[in-house]
């Protein structure tokens, strides 16, 4: 009657000692592919703009809109939905994908899936202030969180804001 007392003592004490985590986490780098299970990210550019379309009546976010250009690749032998996306800032804040895409060129759109051995690509469109973000690629039903960090990049503001010279203006600074 010992023993078999002892052997499920003993398996309790391993169970409760394994230092194995439940919940994993992964970074990608900028240019890396980001892999969640069958679906390979890869991020082909950021913006960051204080308008979207054209005057007199621009489409203007509360902070920022952050744009993502994004190419999935599906390797499984099924069609696969791509999940929402995240921008998460250093703080933690939590910025989701807005569901109303007017405006951005190639949209991905909210309801969304890749054929098995095809890409997509298109953008993801955010509200959130010009800072830098890691772009999370899972939700919380996965069992692991995947991210890639998101370098903040003012170039494509300042090109945007930047007044166009025309041919024949001589005028120098």
């Amino acid at each position: 009657m010992r023993y078999p007392l002892l052997a499920i003592a003993s398996l309790l004490l391993l169970a409760g000692c394994s230092n194995t985590p439940s919940h994993q986490s992964r970074t990608y780098q900028p240019g890396e592919k980001a892999i969640v299970d069958k679906l390979t990210y890869s991020i082909v550019d950021t913006q960051i703009a204080p308008r979207l379309g054209e005057e007199p009546n621009p489409r203007l976010p509360q902070n920022r809109f952050f744009i993502v250009q994004i190419s999935v690749s599906n390797s499984a032998n099924r069609p696969l939905p791509i999940g929402s996306m995240t921008l998460i800032d250093d703080s933690g804040k939590v910025y989701n994908e807005l569901a109303d895409g007017t405006g951005v060129p190639r949209w991905l759109g909210i309801s969304r899936s890749v054929d098995p051995a095809q890409t997509e690509q298109g953008a993801v469109l955010f509200d959130a202030p010009a800072v830098h973000y890691k772009l999370r690629l899972t939700d919380d039903t996965d069992k692991d969180d995947v991210f890639v960090d998101l370098p903040l990049n003012f170039m494509h503001e300042q090109m945007m804001n930047a007044p166009v010279a025309s041919p024949d203006d001589t005028s120098k600074p």
